[in-house]
């Protein structure tokens, strides 16, 4: 490692010194500074280019350039003709500036499509070759070298700090809702031209009065060589590990044509790359945002999905993963565009953990607990979704989207508690839901538009669970037995058998029509009608398995349950309503455009359970407000203040009996009342193209009045509690802060962030009431080369500090993380890459643990335009079993071993098309 850093300083160090720089500004014919002009010097002998680079709000522009060198250098900007000087450098800077004459002609247009980066607007297009050198197989390998584009641990595109929201490749969308199969699997050799869309809007008539300064999307345009044609990569092989044989296959095609597109990815493995996990299935949005979110309103309607046991970094002790999925867009006429994709996946996955937990408030008689966990897991996922968009003129646009998912999982878990014993849990469900999306846009004329937006929800869940736990009918000191009398349970049974249906059907309706009135070219007005309308059945009931093959349906006992009317059997009827109208102006005044407003609200919620109904109906005013300073055109501050009126779910509100795991019964309440809650966010972004400087810093602040906290109740001696929830007098208070600055010093980039996060919320535990506070803190560093020639480097540092402070219990845990990433092309032949990480986990006083992983990969193929490649790759070439994390809770705070993956070495041929 240490003679890789010192490679990376000595080419560095080389190159710094046979170098000069070119400076000067760039000005119009009446003298005022060009912010953003193209500058691009071309090396006369080789005709190639040798620098670029961009002129800041003053003009000022900076090239480093070779000693003893002529150069072409060209200076443009739209609008403007270009100029064209001729420069020879010798052993000093030098100084050139330049005014440019107005004109109508196109000449510039030559010259910046020869730029690396140009910008125009609210888009930054980057030219893909400009950021590679031959080492690059996929659309994630460009994007990680070009400065200003993150791609995050769960395989996202951010940029200037935001998640983008779509991806397209020629305009068409790619997998709608879903950035991770596209930086995954579009090959970096058909990559062309990267459109980044900046205040990104769907609907043209709209984009001058929507406020989508939070929209990003992204435009991969194709080399001229991939339209028409079929292009891709089909990929298989297979090794030889430890306890199995490996095997890959891996086939992703592409198609696209001005008339219509088609993409059919494959993943076929157990080698553990997970192509699309759990978290992606629920993540995968589809495009959909629901207009409720931006009314002020927010409702949840909960979740009863299974609480799978989730994958660390995508790595688990044994991965089996099938995967298809295929995306086509049509155009059979120039009004209409038909779109959509099918996504199926299976995974396999053998969890093995151990957790040591501590309980917040130990003097009250809960004891600390280690477990012990096997688990086998199951999950079939489908999704897809069709789109159609008609726009007959400019003036008009009908959009409809039908997104489906369909998913069959289960969980089987051998358990050990030191405080419980043994416990066998089987989780399974067969959820499915329905998305419909149809939104009309109408612009009357040039100072009148309207938008319908309609949205349904239909969705149905099915969780099913069942326990068994250890029990000796002749002792009186069983630790479950307390938790058995409570729900009522045959204690003569050889073991408590105990399990759970549970049904959840939601219909949800969002449906607003928005008028805009221009006012003049610097304001508009909003009116919002709107109105939301959900529904929910929830209906669940514990039963016994009895030693005979009987079914028993116990009755609880109110008294050791704490709750009145205690009931096993759920059947309750939840509906929510609310009529609102927003009323929105926004202004420009100078550089700020400000945008105040508010939504007055009709509310209305009830449930119906079996002994008891509740209705609350009210009205309220939620203010909001936004405003935005355009510093430069790179550079600008928001800040954004909205009040929110939050809402429940049934889960909840049911008032029976719920097992949410071994250790965890619930039991809602019907009487609870909506929360308000203060959100406030100040953000302040720079993205200086002059001196190569790309700044974000984020302060989000958030205050919780009422809001729906957990009272929880311990059986004496374990670790079972009985929980309800109730409407808190204390404000919950959270405060995150993010940092990220980036520079680029020639060939050298580096990077600093951090995130700080604080949290206060309150808590009853055994009706002792605890103020409990987290804090954590995450700061990276990383320092890389981006050599087109020479091999790369990337060094990494992360150190995170999580320290819980929650009722008498206080625990801190530090991480710290280096890492290195080396990759090199090698004669045009060879691509080696490899990685190594180490991480060591610890608390205040000692080690608890530390973890190392190694993974590299060697490929071969004859030329860049070679259809065949042989690649040999490996994984935890250390063969590193196990790692470990902390996590805190709202009762408790753990640290969990995970066991993994051994070292696997495959090898692998690779077809390009």
């Amino acid at each position: 490692m240490k003679k890789i850093v010192l490679l990376t300083i000595l080419m560095v160090t080389g190159i710094t010194s046979a170098q000069v720089k070119l400076t000067g500004v760039v000005k119009d014919s009446i003298g005022g500074p060009l912010e953003m002009a193209n500058v691009i010097a071309i090396n006369k002998a080789t005709k190639k280019m040798a620098s670029y680079g961009f002129t800041d709000s003053k003009g000022r522009y900076k090239l480093n350039l070779k000693k003893n060198t002529t150069y072409n250098v060209k200076i443009s900007y739209v609008g403007m003709k270009a100029a064209d000087l001729t420069v020879i450098t010798k052993e000093v800077d030098v100084v050139k500036n330049v005014t440019l004459q107005y004109d109508n002609t196109l000449d510039e247009i030559n010259i910046v499509s020869k730029m690396p980066v140009t910008i125009k607007g609210d888009t930054i297009i980057y030219n893909a070759d400009s950021f590679k050198n031959g080492s690059e197989r996929k659309l994630e390998d460009v994007l990680k070298k070009i400065p200003g584009i993150e791609i995050n641990d769960d395989g996202e595109i951010e940029i200037e700090g935001k998640k983008v929201e779509k991806v397209m490749v020629e305009g068409k969308d790619f997998f709608d809702g879903d950035s991770k199969l596209a930086t995954k699997n579009i090959p970096s050799n058909a990559v062309d031209k990267i459109q980044v869309l900046k205040n990104y809007g769907d609907v043209n008539q709209l984009r001058g009065v929507q406020n989508n300064e939070d929209r990003i999307a992204l435009n991969i345009k194709l080399k001229d060589g991939k339209k028409n044609f079929w292009f891709g990569t089909v990929t298989a092989g297979g090794g030889d590990a430890t306890d199995k044989s490996l095997y890959i296959v891996q086939p992703k095609l592409f198609y696209y044509s001005p008339k219509y597109s088609l993409n059919v990815i494959g993943d076929l493995n157990n080698t553990g790359e997970v192509a699309f996990t759990r978290r992606d299935y629920f993540n995968f949005t589809g495009g959909f945002r629901r207009p409720s979110q931006r009314s002020g309103t927010n409702i949840s309607l909960g979740n009863n999905s299974l609480g799978f046991l989730a994958l660390q970094n995508n790595r688990a002790k044994d991965i089996e993963t099938k995967f298809g999925a295929l995306n086509f867009s049509y155009a059979p006429k120039k009004t209409l565009d038909l779109s959509g994709f099918a996504i199926y996946s299976t995974n396999r996955n053998q969890l093995q953990e151990n957790r040591s937990v501590t309980y917040t408030d130990a003097d009250l008689g809960i004891p600390d607990e280690d477990t012990q966990s096997a688990t086998d897991q199951r999950s079939d996922l489908g999704l897809f979704k069709l789109s159609a968009s008609y726009k007959p003129n400019i003036n008009n646009q009908l959009d409809y989207d039908l997104l489906g998912r369909v998913s069959k999982e289960r969980q089987d878990q051998a358990f050990n508690s030191s405080v419980i014993g043994n416990i066998g849990q089987v989780d399974e469900a067969t959820p499915f839901s329905l998305s419909q999306n149809l939104n009309y846009y109408y612009t009357l004329n040039e100072t009148n538009i309207f938008a319908l937006e309609v949205q349904s929800l239909i969705q149905d869940e099915d969780p099913f669970y069942n326990a068994i736990l250890q029990n000796d009918p002749l002792s009186n000191t069983d630790p479950y037995d307390n938790t058995a009398s409570a729900l009522g349970l045959d204690g003569s049974q050889v073991s408590y058998n105990i399990s759970q249906n549970k049904r959840v059907k939601s219909n949800q309706v969002d449906a607003k029509v928005d008028y805009w009135n221009i006012l003049n070219t610097k304001s508009n007005i909003n009116l919002t009608l709107g109105t939301i309308y959900s529904k929910q059945d929830f209906n669940s009931n514990i039963f016994q398995n009895l030693d005979n093959g009987s079914i028993f349906n116990p009755t609880p006992d109110a008294a050791l349950t704490g709750i009145a009317n205690a009931s096993n059997i759920n059947d309750t009827e939840y509906t929510f309503s609310d009529v609102y109208l927003g009323v929105h102006y926004q202004f420009k005044a100078g550089k700020f455009t400000v945008t105040p407003g508010f939504t007055a609200h009709a509310y209305s919620a009830k449930n119906t359970q079996i002994a008891s109904s509740f209705t609350d109906n009210f009205t309220r005013l939620l203010p909001d407000f936004n405003v935005r300073l355009q510093l430069k055109q790179s550079e600008n501050i928001s800040f954004n203040y909205a009040m929110q009126t939050q809402f429940t779910d049934v889960n909840q509100i049911a008032n029976g009996l719920v097992l949410n795991g071994y250790n965890s019964i619930f039991s809602g309440v019907e009487a609870l009342e909506s929360a308000i809650a203060h959100n406030l966010s100040l953000r302040y972004f720079s993205f200086n193209m002059f001196n190569y400087t790309n700044v974000i810093a984020t302060i989000n602040y958030n205050k919780n009045i009422d809001r729906i906290r957990t009272s929880s109740n311990f059986q004496p001696g374990s670790v079972v509690s009985i929980r309800t929830p109730f409407n808190s007098d204390l404000a919950d208070e959270s405060l995150t802060s993010f940092f990220r600055w980036q520079k680029s010093f020639r060939k050298i980039r580096t990077t600093f962030d951090g995130r700080v996060t604080y949290t206060k919320f309150n808590q009853v535990i055994n009706n002792r009431v605890s103020i409990n506070e987290n804090y954590n803190q995450t700061y990276n560093v990383r320092v890389g080369t981006n050599f087109r020639k020479a091999p790369n480097v990337e060094l990494r540092y992360r150190y995170t500090v999580a320290d819980n402070d929650q009722g008498t219990t206080r625990t801190k845990f530090f991480t710290n993380a280096p890492s290195i990433e080396f990759d090199a092309y090698i004669w045009n032949k060879l691509t080696f890459k490899t990685s190594y990480s180490y991480t060591r986990f610890s608390n205040e006083d000692v080690k608890l643990n530390d973890f190392e992983f190694w993974d590299a990969s060697l490929s071969y193929r004859k030329d860049r335009d070679a259809k065949w490649e042989y690649q040999l790759k490996a994984t935890n070439l250390l063969d590193t079993r196990s790692q470990v994390n902390s996590s805190s809770g709202n009762i408790s705070v753990s640290a969990t071993e995970y066991f993994i993956q051994p070292r696997f070495i495959s090898l692998r041929f690779i077809y390009s098309l």
